[in-house]
């Protein structure tokens, strides 16, 4: 079982490289990750871990992941297996639940993840995958406002139930997708409150599906 005392004291080491001679506390480390020191504290209290706060850290710090969260460097993990999850995280770039938002560009990072932690999420299929920031609430509850999203850019097939990450003319939706018999393409929210849009075809094109989640805490 992860733990955030653990993953804390090592946030710490890191973080001192940029301190030198000064000690660092915890809400240092709440700084460094923009969470509230009241709610950094409360989290450290019940267990809770910022995965999307802490993934986003490691990116820009091109830190491993699976140092920070199971010890293992990725020269040693290699030894073991060439499985990787090679996941490209899209950190400035947040596929809209509610309105539209940014295509994607070439500004990313790249984090490895441990295979079994990333088959635990995604489960079997492709490992080289891309994530990006849900921004919006119309598909709660099923992805909640600021979660990361893992994408599989291989599968683009409609006609499979699931969610899509969808470009249009107004920047990328995160929907359910229907194509209707008149060929008109709906996006469809999980949270009722809001209406399904209709675009046509042309306006319309499929990134990936969402494999995987992260919830934001």
């Amino acid at each position: 079982m992860l733990v955030l005392s653990e993953i804390i004291e090592k946030l710490k080491d890191v973080i001192s490289e940029s301190m030198p001679g000064k000690k660092v506390f915890d809400k240092d480390v709440a700084h460094t990750l923009n969470i509230p020191q009241s709610t950094f504290a409360t989290m450290k209290k019940r267990n809770s871990i910022p995965y999307e706060e802490i993934l986003e850290f490691c990116a820009l710090r091109k830190i491993s992941v699976n140092w920070l969260f199971f010890d293992q460097a990725v020269d040693m993990l290699k030894e073991e297996t060439e499985k990787f999850f090679h996941v490209r995280y899209f950190s400035d770039i947040r596929a809209s639940a509610g309105g539209g938002a940014e295509v994607f560009d070439e500004n990313y990072e790249t984090i490895t993840i441990d295979e079994k932690v990333m088959r635990n999420m995604v489960g079997l299929g492709n490992t080289d995958l891309e994530a990006i920031n849900v921004d919006g609430e119309s598909m709660e509850p099923t992805l909640k406002d600021g979660s990361i999203v893992f994408v599989d850019r291989t599968q683009t097939n409609i006609n499979r139930e699931g969610i899509f990450i969808a470009s249009t003319t107004a920047g990328l939706f995160i929907k359910r997708i229907r194509q209707r018999a008149d060929g008109m393409i709906e996006l469809i929210s999980d949270n009722k409150n809001y209406s399904p849009e209709v675009l046509a075809p042309d306006e319309v094109s499929i990134v990936g599906k969402v494999v995987g989640n992260i919830e934001s805490l």
